[in-house]
């Protein structure tokens, strides 16, 4: 899809208006927020991003929305894996419940500047080296096959291990260790320091960057389209604040995403080696956008029915076993 300048201009500043906007209604005063609000936005952001797909379908044609849409769920998949990481990060840094929403905002919009860098990079090697794919492919499937072996070892909860950028902003700069509402600095006896605030924002922001190495990959295998890349980055990223909220309590019973995620990953990249020979001029079939999209919906359905069924039968299983342990209790009293 040829986009001008003036286009990409209008998309940012339009993308920073929502920003604002999301900022200046819901996120300006530090609050707790609640499902209610959570979900609103949620829905909100939603929206606009079908809207801005189904805009593309009027002025760009089927293909360039079908790659949206199909971006857009898969990054957004994706970005929930992420909140299991951004629960374990506001734990260590024991952020109080009403900073929660400034940290996850400020996080994800270094997240997206740090996608946008990541983005225009692989769009000019995508555009200069097709054999690339090759190497996005085979990454794909080997990530894909690294979230099933960890899923199946079914280890105890990770704790979030500070990354070197991180550790060497709190070695470098002297900091704080108590909040004092949204500051980022603080002046203490003559002496600035850094608060806490600041240090959770950059490990929010840093730690979704790793998360791109395989988020980016994937969504060029749906699209080599930048503009269609940066934008499914941005409407996926931008409601991530609010859907921390909202499934923030469900995220424990979503037992079987990592097994949707390794199938999506995997077929991505299989779809990436087979564009990868076509471009090549090896005869194979190359896996089309409305296929893509639909076997990227049916794994995400499929997960969700089953992780809250399996969910709801441990739960039973163990409300089962504390009743057995209650009776043994009272028998053993008489």
């Amino acid at each position: 899809m040829d986009v001008s300048v003036t286009m990409w201009s209008l998309t940012i500043v339009g993308l920073c208006a929502l920003i604002a906007a999301d900022f200046f209604i819901g996120g300006r005063k530090p609050h707790e927020v609640s499902i209610k609000e959570a979900g609103i936005w949620t829905a909100v952001w939603v929206a606009l991003a079908a809207l801005f797909g189904l805009g593309l379908l009027v002025f760009a044609g089927g293909q360039p929305s079908g790659e949206f849409f199909a971006g857009f769920i898969t990054e957004k998949s994706l970005s929930v894996d992420n909140l299991f990481v951004f629960v374990l990060i506001m734990a260590k840094f024991a952020v109080p419940t009403i900073y929660q929403q400034r940290v996850l905002m400020v996080g994800v919009l270094i997240a997206l500047v740090l996608r946008a860098v990541f983005i225009a990079a692989g769009a000019a090697i995508v555009s200069t080296f097709s054999w690339v794919f090759f190497i996005f492919g085979a990454f794909l499937i080997w990530t894909a096959w690294k979230l099933v072996q960890e899923a199946r070892a079914d280890e105890e909860e990770a704790e979030f291990e500070e990354n070197r950028l991180l550790k060497a902003v709190e070695k470098r700069f002297p900091s704080t260790d108590q909040y004092h509402g949204t500051k980022l600095f603080i002046m203490e006896n003559g002496k600035r320091l850094m608060t806490p605030m600041l240090i959770v924002m950059l490990a929010i922001g840093t730690t979704d960057v790793l998360f791109a190495l395989d988020s980016i990959p994937a969504i060029f295998g749906l699209t080599q389209d930048p503009y269609i890349v940066f934008t499914a980055n941005a409407f996926a990223l931008m409601g991530l604040r609010q859907l921390y909220f909202l499934i923030g309590g469900l995220l424990k019973k979503l037992v079987h995403l990592s097994y949707g995620l390794s199938i999506i990953l995997g077929f991505i990249g299989v779809k990436l080696v087979l564009h990868a020979l076509h471009e090549a001029g090896v005869h194979v079939p190359e896996i089309s956008i409305p296929v893509s999209l639909g076997v990227i919906c049916a794994v995400l359905a499929v997960t969700t029915v089953t992780s809250l069924y399996a969910s709801k039968k441990q739960a039973l299983a163990e409300a089962g076993s504390g009743e057995d342990r209650a009776r043994d209790k009272d028998s053993v009293d008489v």
